[in-house]
C-alpha cells in the first residue's frame, strides 16, 4: 500500500527509489523487485522523473501532465501493488492489482484536485511548494517502507483516512452550497444569504 500510495504521487520517483534502492542494496527486499534494480529501468525513471519534475513547476501543465497520468498512475500502483505481493495465486494478485490501483487513485486525484485548486493563485510558489512536498512524501514513503514496512503501512493508512474526511468534507459543502443555490433561485431564500 505505501508503495502504490506514492505511485499515485509519482510513479516514476517510486520506481525510481525502488529500483535505487535494489540496485545498491540499500535495503533487503525481496527477489521480485530484482528487475527494478536494472540499469535501465533505473535510467528510464529518473529521466521521466526530471520531466514531471519541472513540468509539475508550471501552473496549468501540472493539470495536464496530472490528466495525463490518471490511467498511468493507477496502473503503476497496481504493478507495484502485485510485484510487492510476489505472486502466490492469480486471485491474490487480482486482488492486490485491485487494492494497488485504487490507492493509487485516492493519492492521485488528491494530488490532481489540490493542484488544479492551485492553479487559480495567479502566484507560483504556492504550486512549487506542493510539487516538492509531493516528490518528498512519495520519496520518503517508498524509502522508509523498504526499512520499516510496518510503520509506512500505518502513516498510509493514516493518510488515505485524510484524504477520506476531507473529500467527505468538500462533498458536504458542494451540496449545500448546490441546495442553497436552488433553494435562493426558486425564492425560498433571500438574495444575501447565498453568500453564506
Amino acid at each position: 500500500m505505501p508503495f502504490a500510495f506514492a505511485s499515485g504521487l509519482n510513479l516514476y520517483a517510486t520506481i525510481a527509489v525502488l529500483g535505487l534502492v535494489q540496485h545498491f542494496q540499500l535495503a533487503s527486499l525481496p527477489p521480485q523487485f530484482a528487475p527494478f534494480g536494472h540499469p535501465v529501468v533505473i535510467g528510464v525513471a529518473l529521466a521521466l522523473y526530471l520531466v514531471e519534475f519541472v513540468a509539475d513547476k508550471i501552473p496549468w501543465v501540472d493539470s495536464v501532465w496530472d490528466m495525463a497520468h490518471t490511467i498511468v498512475r493507477p496502473l503503476g500502483g497496481a504493478v507495484v501493488a502485485i510485484t510487492a505481493l510476489g505472486s502466490p495465486s492469480a486471485g491474490m494478485d487480482a486482488l492486490a492489482g485491485a487494492l494497488g490501483a485504487s490507492v493509487a487513485l485516492a493519492s492521485h486525484l488528491t494530488k490532481a484536485g489540490a493542484r488544479a485548486a492551485a492553479n487559480t493563485s495567479p502566484e507560483p510558489f504556492s504550486n512549487w511548494l506542493l510539487s516538492f512536498a509531493e516528490d518528498l512524501v512519495a520519496i520518503g514513503l517508498v524509502y522508509f517502507a523498504t526499512k520499516h514496512p510496518v510503520i509506512a503501512l500505518g502513516i498510509t493508512l493514516l493518510l488515505l483516512t485524510l484524504i477520506l474526511v476531507f473529500a467527505t468534507v468538500v462533498v458536504r459543502f458542494v451540496r449545500r452550497r448546490f441546495v442553497r443555490r436552488r433553494e435562493w433561485a426558486a425564492g425560498a431564500l433571500p438574495a444575501g444569504s447565498l453568500k453564506v
